[in-house]
């Protein structure tokens, strides 16, 4: 399961929408909370390996517009969680060349973390593989809002929303990835999944490691991508 993907026909952008912290906790009879600290780990496993991984990009779905249903005590934890990972993690990102993107709308969340974030994203701005955050993100709210922006402009059509989405300045997404075994997009990159490849995963997210990451990208290095085309 270790050994280095073949970067030659490589993915160069890979999503995960990270599912399962709850179900990891309550099958250890352990709060949530520590099921999302857990959580937090293995995003930190993943950002140390993103350069041996050979990617360009890394997007994690971390909070979406939906989470917000969750109970208030949930939503406090994954907040301050965010505030403890910005904290410590930054100064590793700027030494190991990570830069910070958030999509989503992210500066409606608290002013101080929409001031950490910012910071951040000025911190990493030279950093050479992206790590994309999804932060209050939603993609039929991201595409509604490339819509307008691509009527601003006169025409609205398939390239001119591409170029007002969040991603537009991101590569193209090669595979999406969802843990826990849950098998749907839960209104995540709708738009950019349309030819992505799709791997869903019954492992929780805490136990993800790089090396199933690796092997997921040896697979999708074995399969061929027609477009539509044969």
């Amino acid at each position: 399961m270790g050994d280095s993907p073949d970067r030659s026909a490589g993915a160069r952008h890979v999503a995960i929408i990270m599912d399962g912290n709850g179900r990891w906790a309550k099958k250890r009879a352990l709060p949530r909370s520590i099921g999302h600290q857990r959580g937090v780990e293995a995003v930190r496993r993943l950002v140390r390996a993103l350069e041996p991984m050979g990617l360009d990009c890394l997007t994690l779905y971390a909070f979406s517009s939906e989470n917000w249903k969750r109970s208030e005590d949930e939503v406090d934890d994954l907040m301050n969680l965010m505030r403890k990972f910005i904290k410590s993690d930054l100064p590793e990102f700027v030494a190991n060349g990570v830069k910070l993107k958030i999509i989503g709308d992210w500066q409606s969340l608290a002013p101080d973390i929409v001031a950490m974030l910012e910071d951040a994203l000025a911190q990493t701005a030279n950093g050479t593989q992206t790590l994309a955050v999804a932060l209050n993100y939603g993609a039929q709210n991201e595409i509604a809002r490339a819509a307008v922006k691509a009527a601003e402009t006169g025409a609205i059509t398939t390239e001119s929303i591409t170029a007002q989405l969040d991603t537009s300045d991101l590569p193209p997404l090669d595979l999406l990835i969802r843990t826990s075994g849950e098998i749907r997009l839960s209104n995540f990159l709708l738009w950019q999944a349309a030819y992505a490849e799709m791997l869903f995963v019954d492992t929780l997210w805490p136990d993800f490691k790089p090396e199933h990451l690796s092997q997921a990208l040896n697979d999708f290095a074995q399969r061929e991508r027609r477009y539509g085309g044969r």
